[in-house]
């Protein structure tokens, strides 16, 4: 069988690099010879995942956090969805890690991937205009995401901290940082083929998986293998009143608040009203902040295989 690995070894604020001696030593017990790959920029691990699948590989393992597990994820589908995709977490978020009930455990993981249990679920996949304004597109697994955690994904992947703060305090931090910051944007959102609506907005997260932000459950109805996309919205009021009110996205409570708008379809578009400049809001994709809206979310049901 050929195994292929996907290694970002500065995931996790550098944890990969300290566990994957132990981690590649535990694949390599289960499955023999490995064909690895390590990742040294954004974009790296799309391109080696289509590559291993092109060339065989039953099994693409994405050691890493986050958007690598997406970038991984985005290379498989776009060499066709033929290989499985192995999940090693090592992340500073572990979001989708968290969704699946995946623990950190280098020798779990690997038990997990080894014994041939598999899961199909869907994927997203998002177009929009990136930071040279043309045309891109990519999929993900997990969430994808606009407003304030656009430029939060960007201060957290900036950020050196080491062992010193959990993912939770991390993406805490940050959050609250950039909202004192943020200036709430105008946009429009259709979904499926109901008629559009404006909205302010403080966020917009547009969620196959629960969990974003180092454990918020954003999205708490959200169904990995529904072919659904669960949106929520959060719309731009009182800072203050969201500062407070983002202990609650934790447990999900905040599904109670006026302030939040739960809806449900297949295909989302969501564009700036006014200036698109001032109200071209940020994108946060699986932990990454490619670009900016006007962007276009579609659900890919079942595209994917899943080793665990």
């Amino acid at each position: 069988m050929a195994v292929g690995v996907v290694v970002n070894p500065v995931a996790g604020s550098g944890r990969m690099r300290r566990v994957w001696p132990a981690a590649r030593e535990a694949l390599a017990r289960r499955f023999g010879e490995l064909i690895v790959e390590e990742t040294a920029a954004v974009g790296e691990a799309s391109l080696y995942a289509r590559k291993l699948s092109l060339e065989g590989a039953e099994i693409v393992i994405a050691a890493g956090g986050d958007g690598t597990i997406s970038e991984v994820a985005d290379g498989l589908l776009r060499a066709g969805g033929g290989s499985q995709l192995g999940i090693m977490p090592a992340g500073t978020g572990s979001d989708l890690a968290r969704g699946l009930g995946l623990d950190g455990d280098v020798e779990a993981a690997a038990d997990r991937i080894a014994s041939g249990s598999t899961r199909t679920i869907d994927a997203g996949c998002v177009n929009y205009i990136d930071e040279h304004g043309a045309l891109a597109s990519r999929h993900f697994i997990n969430i994808s995401s606009l407003g304030v955690s656009g430029p939060t994904a960007r201060a957290v992947n900036d950020a050196k901290t080491g062992d010193r703060m959990s993912g939770k305090a991390v993406f805490l931090w940050h959050t609250v940082r950039e909202l004192i910051r943020y200036r709430f944007q105008d946009v429009r959102i259709a979904i499926d083929d109901q008629p559009p609506f404006e909205a302010r907005i403080a966020l917009v997260a547009v969620a196959n998986g629960r969990f974003f932000g180092g454990g918020m459950m954003i999205a708490p109805d959200a169904i990995l293998d529904d072919g659904l996309l669960d949106i929520v919205v959060i719309h731009g009021r009182s800072k203050l009143s969201l500062i407070k009110d983002i202990r609650l996205v934790y447990s999900g409570a905040h599904r109670k608040l006026a302030s939040c708008t739960f809806l449900r379809g297949q295909k989302v578009v969501i564009e700036p009203l006014g200036d698109p400049l001032a109200n071209g809001a940020l994108l946060d994709v699986d932990g990454e902040s490619p670009g900016h809206i006007p962007a276009t979310f579609e659900i890919r049901p079942a595209a994917l295989t899943l080793r665990c």
